[in-house]
Order: C-alpha cells, then structure tokens, then sequence
C-alpha cells in the first residue's frame, strides 16, 4: 500500500476535456494514483500522490497538471528523508505541513 502523505494538498488536478484515455499516467505514476473511467483518467487516490511530475511529463496532451518538486507533499518526503522538519512555504498558511 503506498504512503500517505497530508490530506488534499497534492497540486496534482485533470483536465478530462484533453484526456485521451492513452493510460499513460497510469502507467508511469509509483503509486498508482489514477484510473480509467469511461476511457478517461481520473485521480483515485490523490492523496498518495508524491508530486514527482512523471505524469504530467508523460501525458501526450498535456491533460496532467502538477507542480513536481514543490508542494507539501514534496516537503514530507524530503522531511522523512533528511530528518528534518519538512519546509514548503506554506507554514504561514491555514494548512502548514509541520
């Protein structure tokens, strides 16, 4: 099963009117984010999202949208990583990552 980073704050977002139903993103994403619906992707999990962007350089039509490297996600990952408290800018925000 793969982690869970902070509830609903991964960038990651669709636009079905683009998508072309290739599989891609599914194909590439490691944590098996997306699904196929009426021969769309749509995200199943958007919490186990880690923001790695293999999606977004993937989809042949640009139908992906995720700000890779940024991001609390991002921020945990690299906080579990180090040890250190993670740091993504949005401390000062209503949803901080610490």
């Amino acid at each position: 099963m793969p982690m869970k980073y902070l509830r609903n704050v991964a960038s990651l977002r669709i636009d079905a009117g683009k998508c072309i139903g290739c599989d891609i993103c599914m194909s590439v994403c490691p944590h098996n984010v997306f699904e196929l619906r009426a021969s769309k992707a749509v995200i199943r999990d958007l919490d186990a999202c880690m923001e790695c962007g293999a999606c977004r350089e993937n989809c042949p039509v640009g139908a992906v949208e995720v700000q890779a490297g940024v991001g609390c996600a991002n921020a945990i990952i690299r906080g579990m990583i180090t040890g250190k408290v993670p740091q993504c800018g949005c401390e000062s925000g209503p949803k901080p990552c610490g």
